[in-house]
């Protein structure tokens, strides 16, 4: 029997998609909630039974493996960022700029709003930075240090730092995956920001209020006494000092101009070493060399703080690197068999009301976190999927270009499995499940927005359209 090319592949029929789909969803959903396994495991098992399928189907390997590389290649530039991420992160430690935003902190947080003070700084530096992993990595690590000294729930904390930064990358023009899905839907970015207000603010808002009425109160004695220790702890092993504030400035200067993110790293990875050297003459390059690889360990005889700061390195991001490499190889495989894309566009033509089209668009962004566990595929294949029936139904690019944040990028956060979930448990020490009930804005945003869909508030309409006139939008949206 002749193979077949990629040109001929066997066409895929819903029901076959739509079974792949939901074994690779049990595969995946039992392995981590049920057995507690790491993600790598069982995407690495789904893997091996998609490429089973394919070759039953009769690919060949040339086929395989064009999908593969297809789906890595895409990656490459995030790979690369986690790990200088890594090297960020232990560096900034032995120059004393993290310990040094704990123990500001310390002093400008009040300990009875601290939750809802993380919140807030997390999604006003974030939006100034235009990247999640950053804040994350870097004040969200101070931040989560101080939460757990005075005592507050370790998952609360990650879920506010997790909830601010992923507002912030939302509704930053420097963001790549709010650049993302404004170029795939086609909208104007600054327009598409504009837009996002609709479902982001009241999320933003609900989310505040959540954080006071949870995250208040910890200014008891108790708390105070481990601040003080913490603080002591600080000053007496590391280099405290407001000179730590020139990195923040240098990050804030290179998001303002508008530097790619590899050569921001780049610079303040090499800023925090001429700093290290300045401040400990006496540090060698091998120990620097060994602390980027391995990451920092601290010793200052004090178990939380230890717990907290020995963190980093390129090796510790080698986890995350793995599934990434492994979500975007799976991810690759099913649109080089167009798997998701069968079972998306019938789906997206059946749809009857606007706000079933709204919520379809919005399930099947969240359906592609959970199935393959990539943000940018989840705003890719939705909104390849639903374009041209938002525009048949009067609905502006604006409309799905603001759905595809809301069930696409903020979601990932929440999939144990997802990119940006394992980045931020591995980062901050806490499972994916354990800060997913307190991460309310990536919770509540896809809410606000189906809510939109159905009511028509905030909904922009192309402006030939309207309820009435269906006529109207469809040659609207073929351009006549």
């Amino acid at each position: 029997m002749q193979e077949h090319t990629p040109s001929e592949k066997k066409p895929i029929k819903f029901g076959e998609a739509m079974t792949i789909l939901l074994v690779m969803l049990l595969i995946m959903g039992l392995g981590v909630i049920k057995f507690g396994l790491s993600p790598t495991t069982p995407v690495l098992l789904v893997i091996a039974l998609v490429i089973l399928w394919a070759k039953v189907r009769g690919a060949d390997w040339d086929t395989i493996h064009s999908g593969i590389i297809d789906g890595i290649k895409t990656g490459i530039i995030p790979i690369f960022i986690f790990l200088l991420i890594g090297a960020l992160i232990s560096v900034w430690i032995a120059a004393g700029i993290i310990p040094s935003m704990m123990v500001f902190g310390f002093h400008l947080i009040s300990a009875k709003w601290f939750v809802p003070s993380v919140f807030l700084v997390c999604a006003i530096v974030g939006t100034s930075i235009g990247s999640a992993f950053t804040i994350i990595s870097t004040i969200g690590i101070a931040l989560f240090g101080m939460g757990t000294t005075m005592g507050f729930n370790p998952a609360l904390v990650a879920g506010a730092i997790i909830s601010g930064a992923i507002f912030g990358d939302k509704t930053s023009p420097l963001s790549d995956s709010t650049n993302l899905a404004s170029a795939i839907a086609e909208s104007e970015l600054f327009a598409h920001i504009k837009n996002l207000m609709w479902s982001t603010i009241p999320a933003f808002i609900v989310s505040l209020i959540l954080y006071f009425f949870m995250g208040t109160g910890a200014s008891n004695a108790n708390a105070l006494s481990k601040i003080n220790s913490t603080v002591a702890t600080l000053n007496a092993n590391f280099s405290i000092t407001w000179w730590a504030a020139l990195p923040i400035i240098v990050m804030f200067v290179c998001a303002w101009r508008k530097i790619p993110a590899i050569e921001t790293l780049l610079l303040n990875v090499g800023l925090g070493i001429v700093m290290l050297f300045i401040e400990k003459p006496s540090t060698s390059v091998s120990s620097i060399a060994t602390m980027i690889e391995s990451g920092f360990v601290s010793k200052t005889g004090n178990t939380s703080v230890d717990a907290l700061l020995t963190r980093g390195g390129i090796s510790a991001m080698m986890a995350t690197v793995s599934l990434i490499i492994l979500t975007l190889t799976l991810g690759g495989l099913l649109m080089k068999f167009d798997v998701i894309q069968t079972a998306m566009v019938p789906l997206a033509k059946r749809l009857k009301s606007t706000g079933a089209l709204v919520t379809a668009a919005i399930l099947s962004g969240i359906g592609v976190n959970v199935f393959v566990g990539e943000q940018y595929l989840s705003v890719i294949l939705p909104g390849k999927a639903f374009k041209q029936t938002f525009n048949q139904r009067g609905l502006d690019n604006l409309a799905l270009s603001r759905v595809l944040e809301d069930g696409g990028t903020v979601i990932n956060y929440l999939v144990p499995w997802g990119v940006a979930a394992v980045f931020a448990a591995n980062t901050l020490g806490v499972s994916t499940l354990a800060y997913l009930p307190f991460c309310f804005f990536s919770l509540l945003s896809p809410v606000f927005s189906i809510l939109s869909g159905f009511t028509g508030v905030g909904l922009k309409r192309l402006p030939s359209s309207d309820d009435s006139s269906a006529t109207a939008a469809t040659m609207a949206a073929d351009g006549r």
